[in-house]
């Protein structure tokens, strides 16, 4: 485990075939457990975001991708472990039947679907930005029980969560 503090860095990509997106429902016993998040992982030693992008595509779904495109940053903070920086990509493909994954469930979810499902604080503000194609920075603060109390778009200077006491 990394040092307390030190970012993890990380690759999220939202595969899109019309008004589906292709999303995975965690199984692995971890903070993301139970809910559902883009294809991605952690940037390995080496690799830029992109190839990690690429990889981490081809690696749980099998689908080989060229095409993808770069939308933006987030950062999240904490005063424990958990502490990223995502580059976050996206890419238009062809509707292909969910493999199984070590890392949970692949499912095709229709966008109108996705504010009734479990998935990060974070996750809707950037389906909305990349929806609107829209780069973006995001910087999202969590407290000690890793809950978000502030998420601020910086390219824009606009908070979109504020929910620090005081």
């Amino acid at each position: 485990m990394p040092e307390r503090g030190l970012k993890h860095v990380a690759v999220l990509t939202i595969l899109r075939s019309g008004d589906e997106m292709l999303l995975l429902r965690r199984t692995k016993a971890d903070a993301l457990q139970g809910k559902y998040v883009p294809i991605g992982g952690h940037v390995d030693p080496y690799e830029a975001p992109r190839q990690a992008a690429i990889r981490e595509v081809r690696e749980e779904t099998g689908l080989a991708i060229e095409e993808i495109a770069f939308r933006g940053v987030l950062v999240e903070t904490s005063p424990t472990e958990y502490n990223w920086v995502t580059f976050v990509y996206s890419a238009d493909v062809e509707r292909f039947p969910p493999p199984p994954c070590p890392e949970g469930v692949l499912e095709w979810v229709d966008e109108e679907r996705l504010p009734t499902l479990p998935t990060p604080e974070t996750d809707a503000h950037i389906y909305a930005l990349v929806a609107r194609e829209q780069p973006f920075v995001l910087n999202a603060e969590f407290d000690g029980d890793v809950r978000m109390v502030l998420l601020e778009e910086e390219l824009g200077g606009e908070t979109l969560v504020d929910a620090r006491p005081g």
